[in-house]
């Protein structure tokens, strides 16, 4: 008997360690979902990879107790605005962020489809955007600091990234209270940044704002184009042989960035191609990112 019970007491001590690291998923949007068509749940998650998000939703992953440094950073995997890489790009990059003390959110962002929403150009910065209220004004509950809130992208969730960044004075969700939708800093990580003919990632454009989009909406979209003096700070890095998304992309936007005397950090890999899959190492881009939030005061 005696041995039955420190089973069970060891198994429910795991049970606690494991909560205290797990991520727990809520509802984006606690009541009816902007620029929605009421279509069927077809959603799948399969090898890591999210399909036909319809219902956006925000995961929670907390540092272990007594170790948060009150940072946050809202992750928005990639996948072209057709699929979300969610495991790669969301969960395990937020198990890291939690080893260094920061709070993260993996978004779960509506993928642009005209079956499912009115306007599909807008339907992932709306979710974006209110991940960033929810955030912003959750803070006290998570225990973070409302001026230490990032957004970070892989890829298209790059592309996303950087248009919150670009377009937080443009509200597309209901902000009756005003919140502030300005994240503090942008973590690029090999962003499609540019939907110009020349180093725009086609396929990205093509399922946000579809095969012929007027010449308006592509400059819209193009983040190069939108950075203003009051963008926020921004850490890129990619490799010089994607051929996915051009390096070009980056550089575009740093440079932006660096007219508008905006901190910016730009590191360029030789290799690494799309996805940085073997070259460089998590640790090599992640570290650099870790230092740069070190030396703009967003972590201690």
């Amino acid at each position: 008997m005696s041995r039955f019970v420190l089973i069970i007491l060891f198994l429910s001590f795991l049970q606690t360690s494991v909560t205290s690291y797990a991520q727990k998923e809520i509802p984006l949007f606690q009541e009816k979902i902007p620029n929605a068509k009421s279509v069927p749940n077809e959603e799948t998650i399969v090898n890591g990879v999210a399909r036909n998000v319809t219902i956006p939703t925000l995961s929670v992953f907390l540092p272990e107790n007594g170790t948060s440094n009150g940072t946050s950073v809202i992750i928005c995997p990639g996948g072209g605005y057709g699929v979300l890489v969610i495991d790669r790009e969301g969960y395990q990059v937020a198990k890291a962020l939690n080893k260094k003390g920061i709070t993260a959110f993996v978004l779960k962002y509506r993928l642009p489809d005209d079956k499912s929403s009115e306007d599909k150009s807008i339907v992932s910065l709306q979710d974006a955007q209110q991940a960033i209220k929810t955030v912003r004004e959750r803070a006290n509950e998570w225990k973070i600091d409302t001026k230490k809130i990032g957004i970070m992208g892989f890829s298209a969730g790059g592309h996303l990234a950087s248009t919150a960044g670009t377009h937080f004075e443009d509200s597309f969700i209901d902000n009756k209270t005003g919140t502030d939708l300005r994240p503090d800093f942008m973590i690029l990580v090999y962003p499609v940044i540019s939907f110009l003919e020349a180093q725009g990632h086609k396929g990205s454009r093509a399922n946000l704002i579809g095969t012929s989009p007027a010449t308006e909406k592509i400059r819209y979209f193009s983040s190069e184009l939108q950075v203003r003096p009051n963008t926020p700070p921004a850490f890129l890095t990619h490799a010089g042989d994607d051929t996915v998304v051009p390096v070009s992309n980056s550089i575009l936007f740093y440079e932006a960035l660096n007219k508008n005397k905006i901190p910016a950090d730009l590191h360029i890999y030789s290799k690494g191609e799309h996805g940085y899959s073997k070259t460089p190492a998590f640790d090599v881009w992640f570290g650099e990112c870790l230092n740069w939030m070190k030396t703009n005061n967003f972590v201690p």
